[in-house]
């Protein structure tokens, strides 16, 4: 299963992207599945407080899944995107989600990161968007990324895609992550915070994160609106994409 689902004893589930093979890439059952398994948690009285991971270590995910074909339709003024619904937030459930980096997380990722209430990371994990080193607009991800970090450093990392990475002190220090552990212990240290957040009365936890989800909204909200069309714009044609994608392979990452 692509998505796996563990329930602790303490009103804390642990949702693990479970792609390992693929660096926990997100294909359209993954996607379908992370949509159901947000809205089934809505329901779940016995789960307060939510860590969401990925499997393997090397990554948290790299998002979307190159090998999946998205027929888009012929009109600039839409965009399906199967990102969109990943997240918490965007199915309702507004339990208090803990984001536990290990490794990679870039791309598609910030869909995830940027609907979790915070981040813990490792100190070996690192954040980039590799969009226009291969022709891409990065619309959605440097929107919600601009929630969480301050407008210069959300620039550099969209604008200088794979030739750079940010590193997990640097994204510390930035604000996108809330804690650092050593390397393994990310999930431990979100999933304490978790119980702690899960001891407290339920009504005034999801009353909280609808507050600070509310502080930010408006701007988020118009800025996505535009996400669509600049992508259509801005994009290269996919077979374009693909010739840069593979010559640019995976290598050629500098750290920050």
């Amino acid at each position: 299963m692509s998505v796996a689902v563990g329930r602790e004893g303490d009103g804390v589930a642990v949702v693990t992207l479970d792609r390992p093979g693929r660096h926990n890439a997100v294909d359209l059952a993954m996607a379908g599945r992370l949509t159901a398994v947000w809205r089934e948690l809505r329901y779940d009285e016995d789960v307060r407080a939510v860590v969401l991971t990925g499997a393997g270590g090397k990554a948290f995910t790299t998002g979307i899944d190159r090998t999946v074909d998205v027929p888009q339709p012929p009109s600039p003024y839409s965009i399906d995107d199967p990102l969109l619904t990943i997240g918490p937030k965007a199915n309702d459930l507004w339990k208090p989600v803990i984001a536990a980096v290990e490794g990679m997380a870039c791309g598609g990722a910030f869909y995830l990161l940027g609907e979790c209430e915070f981040v813990v990371a490792s100190r070996d994990a690192s954040f980039f968007d590799p969009h226009t080193a291969y022709g891409m607009v990065s619309a959605y991800e440097a929107v919600l990324m601009a929630q969480r970090m301050p407008y210069g450093e959300v620039a550099r990392m969209s604008l200088m895609g794979t030739a750079e990475r940010v590193s997990a002190r640097r994204a510390y220090e930035t604000g996108l992550v809330s804690e650092l552990t050593e390397p393994g212990g990310a999930v431990a240290a979100a999933r304490a915070a978790a119980g702690v957040i899960a001891s407290y009365p339920t009504e005034a936890v999801q009353g909280t994160v609808r507050a600070v989800w509310a502080a930010r909204e408006a701007a988020r909200e118009r800025a996505l609106a535009q996400a669509p069309h600049l992508i259509a714009l801005g994009n290269l044609p996919p077979e374009r994409q693909a010739a840069l994608f593979e010559g640019r392979g995976r290598g050629g990452y500098r750290l920050r």
